[in-house]
């Protein structure tokens, strides 16, 4: 009898904690489907923000979402330093006038974590401006990448960036790096040269499908 007792609570207590799992479940996901479309629309605000900000003091710019694969050399180059290019933006003037490419770039060796950036590239080359959308380094060091290293890659036009613990020297292509933050540094500065490779690629003719 203590045994079929024993067997008839531990089905109660199973059954219970079969229903309140079940029931954690479907809230969890009629919360998920609740938030989907505002999350999806603060998502998409966000990266209209960052393809503005890389490409700044142009006013209302309209971006049109490019499908591009990186040609396999430069596809080489991505994978060696860990770079991975996501969406392409065609960025245009309110009256149709092209500008440039805005590339999204993600360092996968962040000192922790990953690091996507977007990096605005005009008709000839040069790096308008690079707008950080999601970075998880350490406060104090790393974190101060959009302070420290974003504002040196505006308005210049060079084939790649190379990050020094000396000081830039003027008219190079040097960015200074983070004070104690060289991971951070190295990856920043990988990403946005992946994203200006990209931009290149396509100004020069590379394989794009609108």
């Amino acid at each position: 009898m203590k045994n079929e007792h024993n067997v008839k609570t531990m089905l109660k207590e199973a059954g219970i904690l079969f229903a309140i799992t079940l029931l954690a479940g479907l809230v969890l996901g009629l919360i998920y489907e609740l938030t989907k479309e505002p999350r999806r629309i603060q998502q998409e605000k966000a990266i209209q923000e960052a393809c503005m900000a890389a490409f700044p003091g142009q006013g209302e710019l309209a971006f049109e979402a490019l499908e591009y694969t990186p040609g396999s050399e430069l596809a080489a180059g991505l994978t060696e330093n860990n770079v991975e290019i996501g969406t392409v933006f065609k960025a245009s003037s309110q009256d149709g006038v092209f500008l440039g490419y805005v590339v999204e770039s993600t360092s996968k060796k962040g000192y922790g974590g990953t690091i996507v950036l977007y990096v605005g590239v005009d008709v000839d080359g040069t790096v308008k401006g690079v707008s950080i959308l999601d970075i998880s380094e350490t406060p104090g060091l790393g974190m101060e990448a959009p302070n420290v290293l974003v504002p040196q890659f505006a308005d210049r036009n060079v084939d790649q960036f190379v990050f020094t613990k000396t000081g830039a020297t003027e008219g190079s292509n040097e960015v200074d790096a983070i004070t104690s933050a060289t991971i951070t540094t190295r990856a920043v500065v990988n990403a946005v040269n992946g994203g200006l490779s990209a931009a290149r690629e396509l100004l020069e003719g590379g394989a794009v499908n609108e």
